[in-house]
């Protein structure tokens, strides 16, 4: 048959199987795909932590959300446009969130009495009217895929089987004109190595590509023409991938080694996997045995001269809090890199949240502040990354740097940088004596401190005319003696509160086009894209909204506490239970009013714009 082609400026799609479907692969591919075709766009990987899920239930349902479009893309989608159900429990799990006149496409051949009894379906929604609200396409995929692969002798049913998320891919990218060539040379990389398996995931492909364009099933396919963005060269990339290019990036631009000591954690585990990979850039990985030997490595390493990071998630900073302090104590740089999940205790492993805040800012014995940092989208992680890097280095200090489940394995297009347009970080190790003893011969101050940022020496174990103490009981100021005078402790407390707060960080900028905005609602972290999105819609309807995001959590920018008091009301949206607006109050004495959800899934548009648009009909 003729299909027509229709033009489109958005669409959000949704994949949706067992865990063991391939979704995230196939979601995987049809963004990088779209990201050839030019459009803007960010995804929504939602799995379960279970690493094989009990087949065919709603626990075991794993999706992958991607919006594109012609424009600029802010966040993931509130709602799909079009799902792709692999079986009963993914139309079921999903269903839930399809706006009315949505596109169904279903895998029939699972729809047995045997999976629908497993979710609780009495008949088959496919027959018994219950669906009449979508557009419902019940296609064959496992039956069409098998007989398409009827040649590949040497493969079983199974196998053959497992190819139909390829098939469901083609015939998604025939309906929205993505082009294969990518995911071709994807399969040839992955299954090289074994020729027939690699000829039937091809042909898998090429079959629901050909379905789409033979059946009668499909009336229309549809073009998004490419977004506008700047000239250069970008690349997709998750927020674990830019965050480990920025760690790199950093080190060469620092000029020192970076080291990471590492264990295992979800959504942690990719910056330690991207990582592990770059080791021909001068980049050490050591798998430790357990966190806190991960983070004495790390922070080994930087007493050795090297830039020390760790990577974990929540639970990983309970077990490394003590080595924090202790880097606090030494005043030796290293970078802590909390990929946030929801908690407490084990939680939610594969489901975002940003409740790890105080944390960060206040978990640990005695006063030890340290600088918190946090992305606001997946390529802001290669940006602040950089911005970790150059505090711990410049001031001496642990970082951290706050990111979360949803940027961790969110993706989005990233334009990449000139290297000589990346900051110079380059730092000076301690080489020589920098003071006299009383009999005039050359000694070493190890907390003889730079004057402008308060820092002290780096030295470097083992440079002669260095050595000096190390370690946890405080040290007196400026030798570096072992010290327990009071006077002398009170001192070190504020000098290492001083130097902290005497970070430099930029401005806080407000975007409120209007100038007459009565309200500003103040993001951190990844509320950065539906906060942008909901101010756009409230905008659109003629309703001025200020809004203003926060990278440097610890210090605050110098002028927020102006920026905060010069609005009628402050919205702070958090995932967690109010923990920024809580040192807002205490700081500045401002009425921050909170929106808080804990649900491990990002805010939705629609749900931050009525928040907007209630405080603004609060104040008429």
């Amino acid at each position: 048959m003729t299909s027509t082609v229709q033009t489109l400026d958005r669409v959000v799609i949704r994949f949706a199987g067992d865990s063991g479907d391939g979704m995230q692969l196939t979601g995987d591919r049809f963004t990088s795909d779209t990201a050839a075709v030019g459009n803007d766009l960010s995804t929504l990987p939602n799995f379960p932590a279970e690493i094989r899920a009990p087949q065919g239930t709603l626990p075991g349902v794993s999706s992958f959300q991607l919006h594109f479009a012609d424009h600029d893309v802010l966040t993931p989608g509130d709602a799909p446009d079009v799902l792709v159900a692999m079986n009963p429990a993914a139309l079921k799990a999903n269903i839930g969130d399809l706006p009315r006149g949505a596109t169904i496409i279903v895998d029939a051949d699972s729809f047995t009495k045997r999976n629908l009894a497993k979710v609780g379906y009495d008949a088959n929604p496919l027959d018994d009217g219950s669906l009449e609200s979508w557009q419902v396409h019940p296609v064959g995929l496992t039956s069409i895929t098998v007989e398409a692969l009827a040649a590949f002798d040497g493969l079983s049913r199974k196998e053959k089987e497992r190819a139909k998320n390829m098939f469901a891919l083609g015939l998604l990218s025939w309906m929205y004109t993505r082009p294969t060539t990518g995911t071709e040379s994807f399969l040839e990389k992955k299954f090289g190595a074994r020729p027939e398996l690699l000829q039937a995931n091809l042909t898998a492909l090429r079959a629901g590509w050909n379905y789409g364009e033979t059946t009668e099933e499909f009336g229309s396919s549809y073009v998004i023409a490419a977004a506008a963005m700047p000239p250069g060269t970008y690349r997709n990339v998750t927020g674990n991938t830019a965050l480990a290019l920025g760690l790199t990036a950093a080190s060469h631009r620092a000029g020192r080694p970076l080291v990471l000591g590492s264990y295992p954690i979800t959504p942690a585990s990719d910056v330690l996997h991207a990582l592990a990979a770059l080791k021909r850039h001068g980049i050490t990985t050591i798998q430790a045995e357990d966190e806190i030997a991960g983070i004495g490595i790390a922070l080994g390493a930087s007493y050795g001269g090297a830039i020390g990071v760790t990577t974990t998630s929540g639970p990983g900073i309970a077990l490394k809090s003590e080595t924090v302090g202790l880097a606090v104590s030494l005043e030796l740089p290293l970078v802590v890199v909390d990929i946030q999940r929801g908690g407490p205790s084990t939680g939610l492993p594969t489901k975002t949240e940003q409740a790890d805040l105080l944390q960060a800012m206040f978990g640990r014995n005695g006063e030890s502040p340290v600088p918190v940092l946090a992305p606001c989208t997946p390529a802001d992680c290669f940006d602040v990354a950089m911005d970790a890097v150059r505090i711990a280095t410049r001031y001496r200090t642990p970082v951290f740097l706050l990111s979360d489940g949803y940027l961790a394995n969110g993706s989005e297009p990233w334009a990449v940088p000139d290297v000589g347009d990346l900051p110079d970080l380059e730092v000076e190790l301690a080489s020589e004596p920098n003071a006299t003893d009383a009999a005039g011969e050359p000694v070493f101050h190890p907390y003889l401190r730079d004057p402008d940022t308060l820092a002290r020496p780096w030295a470097v174990p083992g440079t002669p005319g260095l050595e000096h103490r190390i370690g946890g009981i405080e040290k007196a100021d400026v030798t570096g003696d072992i010290s327990y005078d009071p006077e002398n402790h009170d001192r070190m407390v504020r000098l290492r509160q001083a130097k902290i707060a005497g970070i430099e960080v930029p401005d806080l900028e407000v975007d409120d086009p209007s100038g007459t905005a009565r309200v500003l609602v103040l993001g951190w972290g990844s509320t950065y894209g539906p906060v942008a999105a909901a101010a756009r819609v409230v905008r659109n309807s003629g309703r001025p909204v200020a809004r203003a995001h926060l990278r440097h959590l610890n210090p605050f920018p110098a002028n927020l506490g102006d920026v905060l008091r010069r609005y009628e009301r402050v919205v702070v949206p958090e995932m967690n239970l109010g923990q920024l607006a809580m040192l807002l109050r205490a700081e500045f004495l401002v009425d921050v009013r909170s929106h808080t959800a804990v649900r491990g899934l990002p805010f939705t548009t629609v749900e931050l714009a009525d928040v907007i648009s209630h405080t603004l009909e609060e104040l008429s």
